[in-house]
């Protein structure tokens, strides 16, 4: 047939094998969905083949459509994913899929065409095309409901969850698990089923079912759509194709999902999120790391501080099977870690997301110690005590001495110079930050700092080990703040800003939610702790780094022993148990006479406005990160937004965001805010002025 799609008969038996590697992309132009048209029709016209066998070469499928092929002109002459299914459609021969690993997306879609599905013990299934901003576009949105019924396949198709082998027998999807060798074992299938009938089960024949009335269904799926999924125009998409499903023939439903996937291929969220797509897969290539750069193999690790930040982050070794010791000096702080961490599994156990006895196998790998000298024989050491230099360089000036010559040794200072506590060691091409966000064991995102002498090996290695931990990493340069932080510190700088001119804080958060934001930044402040900051402020203070015009609200909170959430009161005040904000007039009291006190005059500001200026703050100074070199592109920058900060994802990062809206704009906005009262602070980046001059772009 092709490279890319190989046929042979068996028998009775139409053996069709996808060859695309590394995940069998359903490519145009490289001529995949044309070898598979090119086979079944080759097939169906000979007299010899009873049935198909359809299978992916390697560990899987197929991970559907080529996503680089997205805009692209189709190649002349070759086949369209559409044009494949629309036959397979016509053919009078059972056709059987043989799923195997990640079966996602069109492939996904594929399977569904095809009148049989089989399936390895390790499949997974799923449409992520949400995630895209897009939907199934190749009848996904009318099999799928055909086969597990409306309420089902809209749960599945809206969230882009993946469904395990074992779920989708359970829901129909699959007719049978094979347990022994996937290829040889659907052979046998196929000429078992073959002696006593194998019909030809067209999907798009069937009706769907739905649990409740169809019109109620609908009607109440859009509405939950439209507060679940605020600012994501798919979900409400998607519920238009399911009622299609519903209640109109097959052919016009494919005519319905076709209608609303080209509307939102176009769209600015659907842009946003294959940028990020493609930005999370760019972050993994970093300068001077190639795939000959060795990776040690992290067999156990110790963690030294048993506070919040320190039990999080044990616990995302314990959850992929890597042995931890976590190391406290104080015995009831040790016992308080330990007893947390199992109070979090134990938490989960019972929301029904993880089985006792996977529970046990991680706690069993969980050690406790109060000397540092447990570490000996770790591979990796995570310090994670309170944010202070002086302690952490006693931390590793002793771990210098008692961690194995090759353990890496990793801080996760937030804003900390990584050379300076690597410097107190003899290793300093050992040392590296690995910047974990709060709560630890939750949070997707890890700042991977590579200090000025750390190694390429140690750079490579943790950035393998958080994607086997399950985390987004990206890797960063050394600054104050690094890149998160820094750029926070000027957002939330300009938000204090906000509030001295004329805002209140209940403004400033309602303003920048309805953008997008999961927490404005007041909430933020309120969730992380107000004593952080704070503690932070002490330290730029003694450090000559404040800045002209120093904000004293937060400080005045703090000094009233308001830290926020955790005290019960920070920005807003929570009743006991609750997360709820609720406004408190004296904290807007506070704010309004700090205003008095500097002589400021307060006046109205829109919404507009203060998510301008939140906006600028942040693109701003992620202009000046990218000058310095400490983030190696701006896709990085936009990574660890979406992933870190609740930067809205279908707004595509800060970066982004500021490419959408025009950067000339963007500078013009800075100037403008520059000359109102009070506008002092603001300094177009010269990064940011120059690719505005030369008519060009952060990337």
């Amino acid at each position: 047939m092709s490279e890319v799609v190989s046929y042979e008969v068996r028998g009775s038996i139409g053996l069709i094998q996808i060859n695309n590697p590394p995940v069998n992309a359903l490519s145009v132009n490289k001529g995949v969905l044309q070898g598979l048209l090119d086979a079944i029709k080759s097939g169906d016209h000979d007299p010899q083949v009873n049935a198909f066998l359809l299978i992916g070469g390697g560990k899987n499928f197929s991970g559907g459509a080529d996503i680089s092929e997205f805009g692209k002109p189709k190649a002349p002459g070759m086949a369209t994913l559409s044009d494949l299914l629309d036959y397979m459609d016509t053919v009078t021969k059972p056709i059987v899929a043989a799923l195997s690993g990640p079966t996602m997306g069109g492939g996904f879609e594929l399977s569904l065409t095809c009148h049989y599905r089989l399936a390895s013990q390790e499949a997974i299934v799923g449409l992520p095309e949400v995630k895209l901003g897009i939907l199934p576009g190749a009848g996904g949105t009318q099999r799928l409901p055909r086969i597990i019924g409306a309420e089902q396949a809209l749960e599945l198709i809206t969230s882009g969850a993946f469904v395990s082998a074992q779920n989708a027998k359970a829901l129909g999807i699959v007719d049978e698990i094979i347990d022994e060798e996937l290829l040889e074992g659907s052979i046998r299938w196929i000429k078992r089923v073959l002696r006593s009938g194998l019909p030809v089960a067209r999907v798009s024949e069937r009706s769907v079912k739905t649990n409740a009335d169809p019109e109620a269904f609908i009607t109440k799926a859009r509405a939950f759509a439209e507060k679940k999924w605020r600012g994501y125009p798919a979900p409400l998409r998607i519920v238009e194709c399911i009622d299609a499903a519903i209640n109109k023939p097959f052919k016009e439903g494919m005519q319905i999902e076709r209608k609303n996937i080209e509307a939102l291929i176009p769209t600015d969220e659907s842009k946003s999120l294959r940028h990020l797509f493609f930005a999370e897969r760019q972050a993994n290539k970093v300068d001077g790391i190639t795939k000959e750069v060795p990776i040690a193999k992290i067999k156990s690790v110790s963690v030294i501080g048993a506070g919040t930040m320190g039990t999080g982050i044990a616990m995302n070794f314990l959850n992929v099977g890597i042995p931890v010791t976590i190391i406290d000096t104080n015995d009831e702080t040790l016992q308080k870690g330990i007893d947390t961490i199992k109070g979090n599994y134990l938490s989960t156990v019972e929301k029904g997301r993880l089985s006792t006895e996977d529970r046990d196998r991680r706690v069993a790998l969980l050690n406790g110690s109060t000397t540092v000298s447990s570490v000996s024989e770790s591979d990796l050491v995570v310090e994670a005590v309170y944010e202070e230099m002086t302690i952490k360089k006693a931390i590793f000036l002793e771990l210098d001495s008692v961690a194995k010559p090759s353990a890496i040794l990793a801080t996760n200072t937030s804003t900390l110079d990584v050379n300076e506590i690597a410097s107190v060691t003899q290793r300093p091409e050992q040392v590296i930050g690995l910047h974990f966000f709060s709560p630890a064991n939750v949070m997707q995102l890890l700042e991977v700092v590579r200090a000025d002498k750390t190694s390429q090996e140690v750079v490579a290695t943790s950035m393998s080990l958080a994607k086997k931990i399950k985390k987004i990493p990206v890797c960063v340069g050394v600054c104050d703040g690094f890149v998160g932080n820094r750029m926070i510190h000027t957002y939330l700088r300009e938000a204090e800003y906000l509030i001295e001119e004329g805002a209140l804080p209940q403004q400033v958060d309602h303003a920048i939610e309805s953008f997008g934001f999961a927490m404005g930044p007041f909430r933020m402040c309120d969730l992380a702790g107000l004593d952080i900051g704070w503690a932070i402020r002490k330290r730029r203070k003694s450090e000559g780094l404040v800045s002209k015009r120093y904000v004293s609200i937060p400080d005045q909170l703090c000094e009233r022993g308001w830290f926020g959430q955790k005290t019960g009161g920070g920005y807003y005040t929570y009743e006991s148990g609750s997360r709820v904000p609720i406004v408190n007039p004296e904290v807007n009291a506070i704010v309004e006479n700090a205003s008095s006190e500097k002589g400021i005059t307060r006046r109205t500001i829109e919404a507009n406005e203060i998510v301008d200026r939140l906006m600028y703050a942040l693109i701003n100074e992620g202009a000046g990160i990218l000058a310095e070199g400490v983030a190696q592109r701006a896709s990085d920058i936009d990574v660890i937004y979406a992933a870190g900060y609740g930067f809205p994802r279908y707004r595509g990062g800060p970066m982004f965001y500021a490419q959408t809206i025009g950067l000339s704009n963007v500078v013009e906005g800075i100037e403008r805010y520059s000359n109102q009262a009070h506008g002092e602070h603001w300094q177009v980046s010269p990064f940011l002025s120059d690719l505005v001059q030369k008519n060009q772009t952060f990337e």
